[in-house]
């Protein structure tokens, strides 16, 4: 018996290399390119376990979960670290990083998450790049969340280590992901006595038994059904054209907000301001009194199709997340997604009004 996703011929290193040269055009960078074998925390806790050491000074932004993870594996590897945290309803400033710089100017290494899908909120990363690169600090920057749905360009950006991935914004598997490494980051981990070695995480194995090499000899059997995966959604993306893709992640994240506020019943959006909402995901703020996880719960036993989920960890009280990204960033799944709303809140005995919502999300869709 044959079976499409098993009787496969292997992946040879023209095909790995093929698909990360595809990578790297969608990333619009010139920078080495490394598909590793693994969801997106392995690029993530391995680029900082390379860069970062004993004699690092950190400036590691927080504006949601994953920038306090980054912070905890930055100590771990023995770097003084300086966290810069904001509310989770806002996004940091490049003022806020030119005044960190100024009294710490030992500071050699920024790491920033730039949409935060947990929270709802998205970060100014050229205007933050500006000010690392005068500082002469490595940029580190986890793009996992925006890439697909707002515009990535490490290269424009001064970002020396940039992690991507494919599950959300791109619609693709979860179970491969990318880096683009500059050569000053390269030179960093080289220079770095404990940056891994002859471990899953060393993004340094890669070079030396891959890229050095000239891509011709993969170091260890790739990911094959995950890596053809990534290679048909990167395809997809170009046949729609990644201007498309971003546009319609950011009509769904208007549309949502805009429905969101029409609706009713004191639902409001989390991200205060607009300009500071991430177009990967909408959060909002459940109604005074209520608990966002039970009005998810609610929401879902209406629709379980709509991409809802409540906050993690101690925002599940307070945050619900309208997940508009991929295959679910469409008028249809926007749509849904306030009308299980509402019934949700009529249940609890709010005034709402759905066909309102409907409205102004769609007069919100670009």
């Amino acid at each position: 018996m044959t079976h499409p996703f098993l009787d496969l011929a292997p992946l040879g290193a023209d095909r790995f290399a093929a698909i990360e040269d595809r990578v790297a055009r969608l990333m619009d960078t010139r920078q080495d390119v490394v598909i590793m074998q693994g969801e997106a925390l392995l690029p993530l806790e391995g680029a900082i376990r390379a860069a970062a050491g004993p004699g690092t000074t950190a400036l590691n932004v927080v504006t949601g979960p994953y920038g306090q993870t980054f912070g905890d594996w930055l100590r771990d590897c023995g770097a003084t670290v300086i966290d810069l945290a904001v509310p989770f309803h806002t996004a940091v400033t490049a003022e806020e990083i030119r005044q960190a710089f100024a009294e710490h100017p030992a500071i050699d290494f920024v790491s920033l998450v730039h949409a935060e899908a947990a929270t709802g909120n998205t970060n100014p990363v050229a205007e933050i790049g500006e000010v690392a690169r005068a500082h002469g600090a490595l940029f580190y920057l986890d793009a996992v969340a925006s890439i697909g749905a707002e515009p990535v360009l490490p290269d424009a950006w001064g970002v020396d280590l940039c992690v991507i991935g494919a599950q959300k914004a791109m619609g693709g598997p979860a179970g491969v992901s990318a880096v683009s490494v500059s050569e000053r980051a390269w030179a960093r981990m080289a220079a770095n006595p404990k940056a891994p070695r002859r471990s899953y995480l060393s993004l340094l194995d890669w070079k030396e038994r891959w890229i050095d090499g000239g891509r011709t000899a993969l170091p260890h059997a790739p990911a094959q059904l995950e890596m053809l995966a990534l290679e048909a959604c990167v395809e997809r993306i170009e046949t729609a054209g990644l201007e498309a893709v971003t546009a319609r992640h950011a009509s769904a994240a208007a549309a949502t907000r805009a429905g969101a506020v029409a609706l009713g019943g004191g639902l409001e959006p989390y991200v205060y301001e607009a300009r500071d909402a991430a177009p990967v995901a909408t959060t909002l703020r459940a109604p005074s009194g209520l608990v966002a996880s039970e009005l998810v719960r609610r929401a879902l036993a209406a629709d379980p199709a709509v991409p809802l989920a409540a906050g993690g960890g101690a925002l599940a009280k307070e945050m619900i997340r309208v997940n508009h990204y991929g295959a679910q960033a469409t008028p249809g799944a926007v749509r849904a997604s306030l009308a299980a709303l509402g019934v949700a809140l009529a249940e609890q005995g709010l005034p709402v009004d759905v066909e309102g919502a409907l409205r102004a999300a769609e007069e919100a869709w670009r």
